[in-house]
């Protein structure tokens, strides 16, 4: 089964529902070398999901102080091709190794991708 990692609205429990049906159980984890900012959301759909008009987004920094917490998934792929719908155009989905060691799928920038 892939990981996934989130550090913002996929952690958010209508976003799950209506994005994989059901509730993920994640455990805590994080990225090192990453920053986090925000970007505004204008997909209906998404908006509708998850209430928020500005989401998080990452981006490399290379920086071994700079640290984003949130959660990873184990789900399938299936999901993770449901993920790649519910994540707009500013995201483009890498592979990155987290602080536990693990490799996950994560959505950064698709600007400046990882």
């Amino acid at each position: 089964m892939p990981l996934l990692f989130s550090y913002g609205t996929l952690q958010f429990s209508q976003v799950q529902k209506d994005t994989f049906g059901r509730l993920l159980d994640g455990e805590a984890d994080a990225l090192v070398g990453f920053s986090r900012t925000m970007i505004e959301i204008t997909d209906p759909d998404v908006l509708k999901s998850s209430g928020e008009r500005f989401h998080p987004i990452v981006l490399r920094t290379n920086n071994v102080t700079d640290r984003v917490e949130g959660k990873v998934f184990k789900i399938s792929d299936a999901e993770l091709m449901r993920a790649d719908k519910y994540e707009v155009s500013d995201y483009v989905r890498e592979s990155v190794i987290l602080e536990s060691g693990r490799v996950a799928w994560l959505y950064v920038d698709s600007l400046k991708p990882v």
